[in-house]
């Protein structure tokens, strides 16, 4: 069977609101992973995979088993995954890379995919606004700050980092789910100054948690890919277009 679909999806937010709730959620994202690695030729992981994530030395988050174990059974087919990290997952070191063989990336990348040119990431940060996240993640991502984090003891700063992760939108950014308007959506901002210098066929993020399919031109598509908090969506490319699927209960 010859594999034709690249798969994206993001903001699963696995371990939020609480580890019970966060199960239910964790089941359909492990088995909507193994129905799609039969026709799957790459998988796009766009950032907050987890609510929360912070790699001490010898020391990651309890939990999320199943999921890992998925993405391990994945590539051990051959089969392509990469991962952008999120606001909430940006202290992702290198346990994906080493432990799973999937390479991370910290910011976005260019990515020709089916003949198509690609921009892809998470999202936060990019475009005009949300001014006080932008400070925030300067702060969070210093290598000065995560060497004073690795500090705590892992009880202590799971435990502090879950519930600010939940509780304070200078962590989270804004994510509201639902549309802005094209002209306060920040990320179509984004793609249309991008535009201006290069062209890209596809835009590709997460982090609105509000699935979106917006031409911008007559050749240039902005794609959200929404969550799998509230709308369960994702997005799919096969032969070279672009097309938003949801998951149905």
């Amino acid at each position: 069977m010859t594999n034709k679909k690249i798969y994206f999806a993001s903001d699963q937010h696995l371990g939020a609101p609480t580890p019970e709730l966060s199960r239910e959620r964790e089941v359909k994202f492990v088995k909507w992973l193994d129905s799609i690695k039969e026709d799957a030729e790459a998988i796009f992981l766009l950032g907050d995979l987890f609510d929360f994530w912070f790699e001490y030395k010898t020391v990651v988050p309890k939990g999320f088993v199943r999921t890992l174990g998925k993405l391990a059974e994945i590539r051990d087919r051959g089969i392509p995954i990469y991962f952008f990290v999120g606001n909430h997952d940006l202290w992702m070191g290198d346990y994906f890379e080493k432990e799973l063989n999937i390479p991370v990336y910290h910011k976005r990348k260019e990515f020709t995919l089916q003949g198509k040119s690609f921009l892809i990431g998470h999202g936060d940060g990019l475009g005009p606004g949300d001014k006080g996240y932008k400070r925030m993640k300067k702060v969070f991502i210093n290598p000065f700050s995560k060497w004073l984090y690795r500090w705590l003891h892992p009880d202590i700063g799971v435990r502090l980092a879950q519930y600010l992760s939940v509780k304070n939108k200078l962590i989270s950014g804004d994510e509201d789910v639902k549309f802005l308007g094209e002209d306060k959506e920040w990320l179509v901002q984004y793609c249309k100054r991008k535009l201006e210098t290069k062209h890209y066929d596809y835009f590709v993020f997460g982090h609105r948690h509000f699935p979106m399919e917006i031409k911008l031109n007559e050749t240039s598509t902005y794609i959200n890919t929404g969550d799998w908090v509230s709308y369960f969506t994702y997005a799919v490319l096969e032969n070279g277009k672009m097309r938003l699927e949801k998951i149905e209960n």
